[in-house]
């Protein structure tokens, strides 16, 4: 069932916001802080009503002010994560997780928290778990409410970044089983890339952009309002081989890359960041260079980019790669929609941002 959201507020924040997930789905709302994007989630979860809302899930209406219906939060099929996790500090891991549902069931319980990755900890209490522990209870706690929708509010915020990438590995992975709307909020750029399906960006309020996460990080205005001065594409992988030396191969539809050592198993799923300026564009083959990272491709389109350069987006295969350069350079290259032309990736800043992805999923 997907989830339809419209919102619209003057006030305590300007309001003006209309999207829509589907079913298994991630849709992210990424934008400054004070944008509107944790009160967007707290409309969807029946914690707050803007003057003028429609929240639906499949056929089930939970809010439409024009027909006076706001069902309680209570009354939603809706799964949230808070920042803080607000776990119930006496209760056991098992406990806070059996507290969400309408009949408590131990054993499905205990499945829940396997299913997140907490096996034999389901007696544990909030304090005797670390930080990314708490996280995972919150999650098989979203979960157990059987949820229309799920909604992740800033999850990663209180964790170290050792322990977000290990976190958001898992997310990916556990989106295998998840069938219900997924809706993201963070103003971590990266994280919404590495994560989501589509960018929502909002600014005071207001949806600036909506679309893939290549949509949106090409586009220079969705860039500022986002504080962004780089961008990024992301593209599918698999690891192939360890290497000596410290070396990773990894197999794609678009060639072979290698990388400095990537962790994972042989088969492991990446998906991987590649920065705009860390790819360089050659209308032939280069000569004198390696076949290590040399990816053949077909310019689609050349857009203005954030400063003094322009953003090209090369197809290779059935993925796309985003170049940064110089206007005078694509000049000289005579670069234009429809050409042939090699991308060259510095192989030391490929895997910078690889994670980990589930079986069957890019």
């Amino acid at each position: 069932m997907a989830l339809e959201v419209m919102a619209r507020a003057q006030a305590p924040i300007p309001l003006d916001v209309r999207f829509r997930v589907a079913p298994g789905e991630l849709l992210a709302l990424v934008g400054h802080s004070g944008s509107g994007k944790t009160t967007l989630l707290r409309t969807i979860a029946g914690l707050w009503r803007p003057e003028t809302a429609e929240v639906r899930v499949g056929d089930a209406l939970w809010l439409d002010t024009a027909k006076g219906v706001n069902l309680p939060t209570h009354r939603r099929a809706v799964g949230v994560v808070f920042q803080n996790y607000a776990l119930f500090p006496h209760m056991s891991a098992v406990q806070n997780v059996m507290a969400a549902m309408s009949q408590p069931d131990r054993c499905e319980a205990v499945r829940l928290l396997e299913l997140v990755n907490l096996h034999g900890l389901s007696e544990r209490r909030p304090e005797q778990l670390s930080g990314g522990q708490q996280q995972r209870v919150a999650l098989a706690r979203a979960l157990a409410r059987r949820p229309g929708a799920l909604l992740l509010d800033e999850p990663f915020s209180a964790v170290d970044q050792a322990t977000r990438g290990r976190l958001h590995a898992e997310i990916i992975a556990l989106r295998a089983h998840l069938k219900m709307p997924v809706v993201l909020v963070t103003h971590d750029i990266n994280e919404a890339q590495l994560l989501a399906d589509r960018l929502v960006v909002i600014a005071q309020g207001r949806t600036v952009r909506e679309g893939t996460t290549a949509e949106v990080m090409s586009d220079p205005e969705a860039l500022r309002a986002m504080g962004v001065r780089e961008i990024a594409a992301m593209l599918p992988a698999t690891i192939a081989e360890h290497l000596p030396g410290g070396l990773t191969r990894l197999d794609a539809a678009y060639g072979p890359l290698f990388v400095p050592a990537v962790e994972g198993a042989t088969g492991t799923r990446l998906r991987l960041r590649i920065m705009a300026h860390d790819v360089i564009l050659s209308r032939g083959r280069p000569e004198g260079l390696s076949a290590q990272n040399i990816l053949p491709g077909r310019i689609t389109r050349i857009v203005p980019g954030t400063g003094p350069g322009v953003i090209v987006h090369v197809a290779v295969g059935a993925d796309e790669i985003l170049a940064r350069i110089t206007r005078q350079a694509a000049d000289q290259l005579g670069l234009a929609p429809g050409q042939e032309v090699h991308a060259i990736l510095k192989s030391m800043s490929v895997a910078r941002d690889h994670i980990a992805q589930a079986p069957g999923r890019n």
